[in-house]
């Protein structure tokens, strides 16, 4: 599995040890294992894996950009608005234990905080980081339908009146910007069918209730 190679691959480069690689993947595998995530998952890890894998060397610091891919949902909990943060101070945590570069961990937690609200950023990697965190929002209808139910199925704790209207405003702030994705291939890509994904699901029956 490519998932959990890279994530070795990535942590032997600091702290030269496999092993402890192989014990921080399986903390990460059981985090995102958690019950009730039904999309912020190891799938969802692999999925955004898959769309930057091309801009690899575009990037400015892939390794800052991996170890957020890797630790960006690692703290998720749909009752607490700082998932982010706490996931950032994980992160923080880890890579200090491995000796990564000061500089590199900084922008490791930039890059996982820029998920909060995935406005443009002056750094080009945290925008491209970004865009592939938000590329399900442009995939083909079949597979946003499934996204937007697993989204449902993590907060089912919420009835469907206060669900729907929180979700309605979600998706009318993405509409309300000048552009979804920030990066010309993601824009490219993905814009045109995000878009029409988004105006679907709100003329949807489900997110009228």
């Amino acid at each position: 599995m490519i998932l959990d190679e890279t994530f070795i691959s990535l942590v032997v480069r600091y702290g030269d040890d496999h092993q402890q690689g192989v014990n921080l993947w399986m903390e990460l595998v059981e985090r995102y294992s958690e019950a009730g995530r039904y999309y912020h998952n190891l799938n969802h890890l692999e999925h955004l894996l898959s769309e930057l894998i091309p801009y690899k060397h575009e990037l400015r610091d892939n390794d800052a950009v991996l170890f957020a891919l890797y630790y960006h949902d690692a703290v998720y909990n749909v009752l607490s608005n700082d998932n982010e943060e706490k996931s950032a101070a994980l992160a923080e945590e880890r890579m200090i234990s491995l000796r990564v570069p000061p500089d590199r961990i900084k922008a490791c937690m930039l890059h996982i905080l820029a998920t909060k609200a995935h406005i443009p950023s002056e750094d080009g990697d945290a925008n491209l980081f970004t865009d592939a965190d938000l590329s399900i929002l442009g995939q083909c209808w079949d597979t946003y339908s499934t996204y937007q139910k697993q989204v449902r199925q993590e907060y089912a704790i919420f009835p469907d009146t206060p669900y729907n209207a929180g979700r309605r405003r979600v998706l009318e702030h993405f509409l309300a910007m000048p552009s979804i994705f920030k990066t010309p291939p993601f824009y490219d890509k993905y814009e045109h069918q995000a878009r029409v994904n988004i105006r679907r699901e709100l003329d949807s029956s489900e997110i009228r209730k």
